[in-house]
C-alpha cells in the first residue's frame, strides 16, 4: 500500500534548517497494522503527516497503492486522503459546536454523499463504537474515551482503506484506552491498514510490527505478529 524511497523533510527559517526525515525508507503493506516509536523529535508525527498528505516531503518517493504522490497537486492529493484515508487523534479534535452525529458527519459531507446515505452510514460507524445513544451529545457531555469513540467513528465512516493514528491513547486512562485499541484491533481485522504512532510499549504489542525511528530515520523494526493477507471484500 504504501513504499517511501529516501524519504526527506527539511525546515527552514531564515536562521535554522532542521532535517526532520532523513532519507527514510519503509513499506507498509495492506491490512498490517504498524506502530511506529521513537523519541520525542525522532520524525514520527512529521512521517504521519506526510502519509496523511496533509504535508510533502522536499526530496524523495512516497508511492501510495502505486502512485507517486508528490506529482499531485493539491487537489488531487486532497481527493486522495478524503477517499482513502481516515484520521484519529490524541487531542480527539471533535468540534464542540456539533453533536457526536454531526461530527461523524463531516467526512460524508466533505465527500458529497448524499444525506439520505449519510445517516445509515453515521448509524453504522456510531454502532461500531457503541456510541448511537449519545448521538446528540456534544464533544463537552462527554468522556474522554466517548469523545475518543466518536473520532474513531468519524475516521472509519467513509470506510477508508488506512487509518492514521496519533497518540490515540494518549489522553485516556487505562481502561479507555485498551477500548480503544481493541477497537483498532477490529477494524484492522476487518481489513482496515493502520498506522500508529505511540510512545506506549503497551499499546505498540497490538501490532504486527514495530518500527523504531531516530533522528529521522528507521533504525530497527521488530515483528509481532504474522501478517494475514485478506482477499477483497473478506
Amino acid at each position: 500500500m504504501i513504499k517511501i524511497t529516501d524519504l526527506e523533510k527539511i525546515y527552514r527559517t531564515e536562521e535554522v534548517e532542521t532535517l526532520a526525515l532523513n532519507k527514510m525508507c519503509l513499506e507498509i503493506h495492506e491490512n498490517e497494522f504498524v506502530a511506529i516509536m521513537g523519541p520525542s523529535g525522532c520524525g514520527k508525527s512529521t512521517l504521519l503527516n506526510i502519509l496523511g498528505m496533509l504535508d510533502e516531503p522536499s526530496a524523495g518517493s512516497f508511492l501510495f497503492n502505486g502512485v507517486e504522490i508528490s506529482k499531485l497537486n493539491e487537489r488531487k492529493r486532497s481527493d486522495l486522503r478524503k477517499s482513502n484515508i481516515g484520521f484519529v487523534f490524541q487531542s480527539f479534535n471533535l468540534i464542540d459546536e456539533l453533536t457526536v452525529f454531526e461530527n461523524v458527519e463531516l467526512p460524508l459531507i466533505y465527500n458529497n454523499v448524499k444525506a439520505s446515505d449519510r445517516k445509515q452510514l453515521v448509524g453504522n460507524a456510531l454502532e461500531q463504537v457503541q456510541m448511537m445513544h449519545r448521538r446528540n451529545h456534544f464533544p463537552s457531555q462527554l468522556s474522554g474515551g466517548q469523545q475518543q469513540r466518536t473520532a474513531v467513528a468519524r475516521a472509519v465512516v467513509n470506510s477508508p482503506k488506512l487509518i492514521l493514528a496519533d497518540e490515540p491513547t494518549g489522553n485516556l486512562d487505562s481502561q479507555n484506552g485498551s477500548e480503544v485499541m481493541e477497537m483498532l484491533i477490529q477494524l484492522n481485522e476487518k481489513g482496515t491498514t493502520i498506522v500508529m504512532v505511540t510512545h506506549s510499549v503497551h499499546d505498540s504489542r497490538y501490532a504486527h510490527r514495530i518500527v523504531h525511528m531516530l533522528d529521522g530515520k528507521t533504525v530497527t523494526e521488530n515483528f509481532l505478529k504474522e501478517l494475514v493477507y485478506l482477499a477483497p471484500n473478506s
